[in-house]
């Protein structure tokens, strides 16, 4: 077990796209931040859950895949030189004076004067279905996630679930997969409206079949291969959809882990924060991105991204007490390490 001991300015829980700007923000303040993540790797759900997805919101890119967006970020902190801490996950928090004491799962112990939580929902794993018999197929032909589309190409794939991932998905994948078959407990969908609209009429034109209203009610196949997928209406009608892959989309299970014993204030699993600040009930903990709540909290990328601007700004009085700071744009500062 590592017992490396280090001194910085910032510590980050979280490498996720949020987290990721952070560095940034932080660095044009002439912060230094450690960044600490469960994940072997930069980029959170992007990247471990969806890589291939693509992201329509993100201003000036009509259209990035998720791994894309993460390459772009972890470039825009790389002028920062960052100290990345993979694979581990914080296990405490401890005040120190005016610094924290954080220890991860590894024993590496960082000594910070402010700590940016950007942890997304914290812990997470896919919310399983009810199935007899799932787990031997998970991992061979039954998936909570996609990492590479191609590996779906002339597949029957059976996606389950009524929001943004089932639909992007079956959107993503039309044209690859041999057949699309998109299994909903009701005709309407929980997606973006324009996604909605492109479902509705890729299914009219054949390409996806809509199953609704059903439910998955049950798997057949044998060593872990799918044969089909058995799905049943409200009142009990059974239909066997034959099937190659498995794509269940039922959201996150959320587990803030060690985070919900630091004595923060919670609201359902969510660090509560001031808007303007990001600021925790702790002073010089902030949270920022999916994990962070606050009266008409929108959970966007785009707002964990102006979210990680506030909290660098309001952080900066505490790493350097007393300096007058005059608020300068990108534009006219430059960054530091790249030619105008």
């Amino acid at each position: 077990m590592s017992s490396a001991a280090h001194e910085t300015d910032v510590v980050i829980v979280g490498a996720g796209p949020v987290g990721l700007f952070a560095i940034f923000e932080c660095g044009m303040l002439r912060m230094r931040c450690h960044v600490v993540d469960a994940l072997d790797m930069a980029g959170g759900q992007c990247a471990a859950l969806y890589p291939e997805k693509p992201i329509y919101d993100i201003p000036g890119h009509p259209k990035i895949d998720a791994a894309d967006l993460v390459d772009r970020l972890v470039e825009q902190a790389a002028p920062f030189h960052p100290t990345w801490h993979f694979g581990q996950q914080v296990t405490a928090l401890t005040p120190e004076g005016e610094r924290f004491r954080v220890e991860t799962s590894t024993g590496t112990r960082i000594l910070a004067r402010a700590v940016i939580v950007a942890a997304g929902v914290g812990a997470f794993g896919p919310n399983r279905p009810p199935l007899d018999g799932i787990a031997a197929y998970e991992g061979r032909s039954v998936f909570y996630m996609v990492k590479r589309r191609e590996d779906l190409r002339g597949k029957r794939v059976v996606i389950a679930g009524g929001g943004d991932s089932a639909v992007d998905w079956a959107l993503a994948l039309a044209g690859i997969a041999e057949r699309i078959m998109v299994v909903h407990r009701r005709p309407k969908f929980r997606a973006a409206p324009e996604s909605a609209a492109r479902l509705d009429a890729l299914a009219r034109e054949g390409a996806i079949e809509l199953v609704v209203p059903y439910q998955l009610a049950g798997l057949a196949g044998a060593d872990g291969q799918l044969a089909g997928v058995d799905v049943a209406t409200l009142d009990g009608k059974v239909r066997r959809l034959e099937a190659d892959v498995l794509l269940p989309f039922f959201g996150l299970a959320m587990n803030l882990g060690p985070i919900a014993e630091w004595g923060l204030d919670l609201e359902h699993s969510h660090i509560a924060v001031s808007p303007a600040t990001c600021a925790s009930s702790i002073p010089g903990i902030h949270a920022i991105g999916d994990i962070a709540t606050y009266p008409g909290k929108l959970k966007l990328i785009l707002s964990g991204f102006a979210e990680a601007a506030a909290a660098a700004h309001a952080i900066r009085e505490r790493v350097f007490p007393g300096e007058v700071h005059h608020f300068e744009y990108s534009t006219t500062q430059g960054v530091p390490g790249l030619a105008a």
